[in-house]
């Protein structure tokens, strides 16, 4: 009997992971790839798409060699990446610029314009979305603003999971998870883009990719996909779903009420649910509401998001860890966990250092793209752990801020809050985030994260299991926290001054925004 096996690829901010599974679900190769994040100039945040392809060709390869996996074997494919996130490409799939991702910044004129041309309320009604988040048609039309040479070359804007599923199946494709990061004229009830507020923009819809819905077939691997990849010409491939829900799906998060919590580059918490009047505002705050992957018509995630979660311990690691990299580099000792470990020895509330951790602005809720970090309350007695530590604390807080308001929605909220990929691996910031929190939590077990959502999305899509009930069954959960009373009570003394810094300090990031970029224009 032929052996079936499942391939799922997802591609975060900062790197690439790809696994094989079997139909038990079974992880039996995974592969990982970094790849530099660029910042060409303040509030620009990008990649080089071409990377995104090579950096697929080899982890597709390493996964189906570990795995020893024959390519006919593959019964179905599907990938996923995080948004928003953008690859603009002319008719012949090549990329015509620069890839943008989640923390690019630079569209702030556009926003405004937007707003006044369409609306922010007809915006909001449509999308369930804010238009600060920066999405894929704001960016669209920076271009058409800023950049009309590079305009006039794209054929389709397409994200990078549907950039990947293009190379693999010569198709413009965009899933229904994701198609909600393009925003401004997505409409989030009906599942596609309105063309009146299209028209209004003057961007023809042509540009847009072909809409399925996650486990819809988009095409299969052709010959010359095939040849580069190892792959079989002729393996399903299937439209695929935003990072998160391939996440929490990898997570067992199939129900009403499941919530989970991704610390990868930005730090994503969500619940899912079916409350339709959820995708109004709540008490004048939004969280980003996406079409969840089970149903996307009437399932959705409400999802919290600070925008440099795990990238705020990257950035400490890249900018002030050169000797931890240098110990993982002759030891072969994780960096970030010489960081976490310093931070460890450290007490809550880092001996009165406060951090808020806006690296490249805020998300949700205070969705202020001019926002910065700040290191508040320094002094001589303050070590690098102390800074470590404050940094975690304030990753915790800025989440706490968003789910105090899904708390205070109504919204059914199942317990423990499951840690899954990324920086939640850390034993150190599961404890602050748990303590922070105040709730009982637990780390799921394996966390082979949003490839294995993809993999199990990929066999519903071609029908090797019936439906997702499958990564409820499989998923394990352990390392269960419960809250340290004494540590909350000081940690919400903590998070209050918190917010009063970052009001104080809201119109001070503004005037520093208009600064530096009078000087860098």
């Amino acid at each position: 009997m032929a052996v079936t096996h499942l391939l799922g690829i997802d591609f975060g901010t900062g790197g690439a992971k790809a696994c094989v599974i079997d139909d038990q679900g079974r992880v039996l190769a995974y592969a990982f790839r970094e790849y530099p994040i660029l910042h060409p100039r303040p509030g620009w945040s990008e990649h080089d798409p071409e990377t995104y392809w090579r950096v697929t060709c080899e982890i597709v390869t390493q996964v189906l060699r570990e795995s020893q996996c024959l390519p006919h074997e593959i019964a179905g494919i599907a990938v996923s990446s995080a948004q928003p996130s953008m690859v603009l490409v002319d008719g012949e799939g090549n990329p015509v610029a620069a890839a943008t991702n989640l923390m690019d910044r630079r569209a702030l004129d556009e926003v405004n314009i937007i707003r006044n041309i369409v609306g922010e309320s007809t915006i909001e009604q449509v999308t369930a979305n804010r238009i600060e988040d920066h999405p894929n048609l704001v960016n669209l039309y920076w271009y058409k603003r800023n950049r009309p040479q590079i305009y006039r070359r794209i054929h389709k804007a397409l994200t990078v999971d549907g950039f990947i599923v293009s190379r693999l199946t010569g198709r413009f494709s965009l899933n229904s998870s994701s198609a909600v990061f393009y925003g401004v004229a997505f409409d989030i009830r009906t599942g596609v883009f309105r063309e009146d507020i299209l028209d209004k923009l003057e961007i023809d819809p042509a540009i847009l990719p072909t809409l399925f819905d996650p486990t819809d077939l988009v095409g299969e691997i052709t010959a010359d996909a095939a040849r580069i990849t190892g792959l079989n010409a002729g393996t399903p491939v299937v439209a695929g779903q935003v990072d998160c829900n391939a996440g929490w799906i990898a997570g067992g998060a199939i129900q009403p009420g499941d919530m989970q919590l991704n610390l990868g580059t930005s730090g994503v918490l969500g619940v899912v649910h079916q409350n339709m009047d959820f995708l109004e505002s709540q008490d004048g705050l939004r969280m980003v509401n996406i079409p969840y992957t089970t149903s996307p018509r009437d399932t959705f995630a409400a999802v919290a998001v600070t925008t440099t979660g795990g990238q705020a311990l990257r950035y400490l690691r890249d900018t002030f860890g050169a000797g931890e990299v240098d110990v993982e580099r002759l030891l072969h000792v994780s960096a970030y966990d010489l960081i976490t470990l310093q931070a460890r020895d450290v007490p809550p509330g880092s001996d009165g250092l406060l951090v808020l951790p806006y690296l490249m602005g805020e998300r949700s809720p205070i969705w202020d793209t001019s926002a910065r970090a700040v290191i508040f309350g320094l002094s001589l007695h303050h070590h690098r752990g102390h800074i470590f530590r404050a940094f975690l604390e304030g990753v915790a807080y800025a989440l706490y801020d968003s789910y105090s308001v899904l708390q205070r929605t109504g919204l059914k909220i199942t317990y423990p809050l499951i840690f899954n990929e990324g920086g939640a691996k850390s034993e150190v910031w599961r404890r602050i985030i748990t303590d922070v929190f105040g709730v009982p939590t637990a780390l799921l077990k394996g966390r082979t994260g949003a490839p294995l959502g993809d993999a199990i999305l990929a066999g519903v899509g071609v029908g090797v299991f019936k439906d997702f009930a499958v990564a409820k069954e499989w998923s394990r959960y352990g390392e269960h926290l419960e809250p340290d009373t004494q540590n909350h009570e000081l940690y919400m003394e903590y998070f209050q001054l918190y917010k009063s810094v970052y009001s104080n300090l809201e119109g001070n990031f503004k005037d520093l925004q208009a600064i530096a970029r009078r000087n860098n224009n």
